[in-house]
């Protein structure tokens, strides 16, 4: 099965305020696209499982025009808190390369 990293051109992850994070998952065409969308790996329940996030408030929406997944979710500790780890959220999108889709 092929993982997350080769069928996307880009996957990057970024601030969406003080309390969420956004990933964004550019598929290489239209086709990986369409293969990979409904990927069990990529449900909601499985982003908020691979991030220790609540179900209910991992939100997903898929963007046919450009073949793109955007994921957002809730930041485990407000951004620029003392616990603070990646204050631009950049490195968050990492635990998703390696996951595999049908």
């Amino acid at each position: 099965m092929p993982k997350l990293a080769e069928v996307c051109r880009y996957v990057r992850s970024k601030n969406a305020g003080p309390f969420w994070l956004t990933i964004d998952l550019f598929f290489q065409d239209r086709e990986a696209y369409q293969r990979h969308r409904a990927a069990p790996a990529l449900e909601t329940v499985a982003v908020a499982a691979l991030y220790g996030a609540d179900p209910a408030l991992v939100r997903r929406f898929e963007v046919d025009d450009l073949c793109v997944i955007k994921l957002s979710i809730p930041r485990p500790t407000p951004q620029g808190g003392v616990v603070e780890r990646d204050m631009h959220g950049g490195q968050q999108y990492a635990p998703l390369l390696a996951l595999e889709l049908e």
